[in-house]
């Protein structure tokens, strides 16, 4: 009888292999997390300045009319990226306005936001050293700037158009400076020491005092305004001061305007306007923290 051969036997392993462990099981219902994908970028602030440069001109439009071209911090920064830093190339930079209305002021809403963030007023002091800036860089830029201004020009806009070394206006144009009545100093963008200086106190007086509009024919015998024509008639105006600086030297316009810019501080024993952002903060604080505490006391 065969006997099939045995399987030969082997002797036990040295190492025995680690005892099984079941991975835990998921929870009912749970599913492996579906991949996302990566969040959006956040979308760019709108602008708020348009510019464009045209041979020697610089034109820089502000370009928020569904506000009233209302001043916020946003606009100040793009007016500062384009002003701040003169292009030796520009003979001409022209400050203009989308909309009916060249500007209606500073955007009180942001102000007031920015009170209820910061009840000392840093917000509104940050706020009032870059208007200052903006401004100054208007007056002391080499180039020379243009004033073009339609409509409505208050508070924030008329320190704006001030600021240039010319104005042109629509005929329908009209300054007012509103501050007073809203609880506000006349403290924008060195405003006030600039309209003491092309007015005179009296007049400029009468015109913070009472508030009211000045229409563009006054404006122009107050030499807010140098020149006022026909809406239609504005670019042709802008151009026919525009064309024949386009080709004066550029070594002649720094020194002309640095001329005219030290004689006209000449005038002035102290630039105050360095404490414009001072004298907004405070008086803003000081309202908002009386708003807050006539809120905290009980109804009688």
């Amino acid at each position: 009888m065969n006997v099939p051969p045995q399987a030969p036997q082997y002797p036990p392993y040295a190492m025995q292999p680690p005892p099984y462990v079941p991975y835990p099981s998921a929870p009912a219902g749970w599913y492996p997390p579906v991949p996302q994908p990566a969040p959006a970028p956040e979308p760019a602030p709108a602008r708020t300045v348009r510019s464009e440069l045209r041979g020697a001109v610089l034109h820089v439009e502000l370009d928020s009319p569904e506000t009233g071209n209302a001043v916020t911090s946003a606009m100040l920064d793009e007016l500062l990226a384009l002003l701040a830093v003169p292009d030796p190339a520009v003979r001409v930079i022209v400050l203009s306005a989308a909309g009916r209305d060249f500007c209606l002021g500073g955007d009180r809403d942001e102000l007031f936001a920015g009170l209820d963030e910061d009840p000392t007023g840093g917000r509104i002091r940050a706020y009032g050293d870059k208007a200052r800036r903006v401004c100054d860089a208007l007056v002391n830029s080499p180039a020379v700037t243009i004033a073009r201004v339609q409509g409505r020009a208050t508070g924030a806009g008329f320190a704006l158009a001030l600021a240039c070394d010319l104005r042109a206006g629509a005929d329908d144009a009209v300054f007012r400076l509103p501050e007073l009545a809203l609880g506000l100093p006349v403290a924008w963008g060195g405003l006030l020491p600039r309209l003491l200086h092309e007015v005179g106190a009296a007049r400029v007086r009468e015109i913070i005092l009472t508030g009211r509009p000045v229409g563009a024919v006054e404006a122009r015998e107050l030499a807010i305004l140098q020149r006022v024509v026909p809406a239609q008639e504005l670019d042709a105006a802008v151009d026919e001061w525009a064309r024949p600086i386009t080709r004066r030297s550029e070594a002649a316009l720094r020194v002309t305007k640095t001329l005219l810019a030290s004689h006209a501080s000449a005038t002035r024993l102290a630039d105050a306007a360095v404490l414009d952002s001072e004298l907004m903060a405070s008086v803003l604080a000081a309202a908002h923290y009386a708003r807050s505490l006539a809120d905290r006391e009980p109804a009688s």
